[in-house]
């Protein structure tokens, strides 16, 4: 009696399920959940163990520093888990969540490079732009499960230190419960979308280097260098060709009438950069003389 072998498919070899199994269990995948969840608790020690902390153990005395009242992002943060937050997400889309999303897609092909196994994945066979795909989805995945973690640790820090008061713009008027929730929403959306760009970037370099820390790093450095070049004003306009021109686009949000203009024309550049990021990662890595 003979035994009919499966027919190869494609589709099942290193599916997204084993791929995010295996991300999962590694230690910097455990690190970047770690550090999302420190930073509020860092934040709330600094505020009510702070030496302008009163004797109550929160808020701050005198103007100009946490919990002052003032119409600030930051003299807002101890009025509420909602305030708290935001402060939490600006704090942290600047640099930490880029680090982590940098490592996240730069750390995929060219770890499997540097630990010689990439050549015997292919071999499996599993083919190329499948390993690609399913590489990247865990690596966007876990990129948004980090910027979610980092949100819901925020808020349940922030309520059970400071309350649950609606959130208070900076701008000026405070916002109902609903609003709060659809503010941050927005916020946290549109900081993902953001990500997108150095994600791509670090994706491209994964691809066209062994060495996992060199793609994350080449990746990082780009976008810093992009940052200081915005801020140099007498570029003037051609600063809006930058990719990281519309990272704080997201503030407007904060208006009491949302003002979509920059928000969608950034969301808009990360999309094309990414999806053009990913194609000239995919032409290479398709033509690559995989050697290890």
């Amino acid at each position: 009696m003979s035994t009919r072998t499966p027919a190869y498919s494609p589709s099942a070899t290193l599916g997204i399920r084993v791929e995010f199994i295996r991300q999962i269990k590694r230690r910097r995948t455990l690190v970047s959940f770690l550090l999302v969840i420190a930073l509020p608790l860092i934040v709330v020690a600094a505020v009510t163990l702070g030496p302008s902390a009163d004797g109550n153990g929160g808020g701050a005395r005198g103007g100009g520093g946490f919990g002052d009242g003032g119409l600030d992002l930051i003299g807002l943060a101890t009025s509420g888990a909602w305030n708290f937050t935001l402060t939490m997400l600006l704090f942290s889309s600047g640099f930490l969540l880029l680090i982590i999303a940098a490592m996240f897609m730069g750390d995929t092909v060219a770890s499997e490079a540097s630990w010689s196994t990439l050549r015997y994945l292919l071999v499996a066979p599993v083919p190329r732009r499948h390993l690609l795909r399913t590489k990247a989805l865990v690596g966007l995945i876990l990129i948004a499960a980090v910027v979610i973690t980092l949100v819901a640790a925020s808020f349940l820090i922030g309520a059970l230190v400071f309350g649950t008061a609606p959130l208070t713009s900076p701008l000026g008027g405070a916002l109902d419960t609903g609003e709060s929730i659809q503010r941050i929403a927005l916020i946290t959306a549109y900081i993902g979308v953001t990500l997108l760009f150095p994600a791509g970037f670090a994706f491209l370099m994964s691809v066209l280097t062994d060495v996992p820390l060199g793609a994350v790093g080449v990746a990082v450095v780009t976008v810093i260098v992009f940052n200081i070049l915005g801020a140099i004003e007498p570029l003037g306009d051609l600063r809006r060709l930058l990719p990281t021109n519309y990272g704080d686009a997201w503030l407007a949000a904060l208006s009491p009438t949302i003002s979509w203009n920059d928000m969608v024309l950034g969301a808009t550049y990360n999309f094309v950069a990414f999806a053009a990021l990913m194609a000239i990662a995919i032409i290479r890595f398709d033509r690559k003389d995989i050697v290890s």
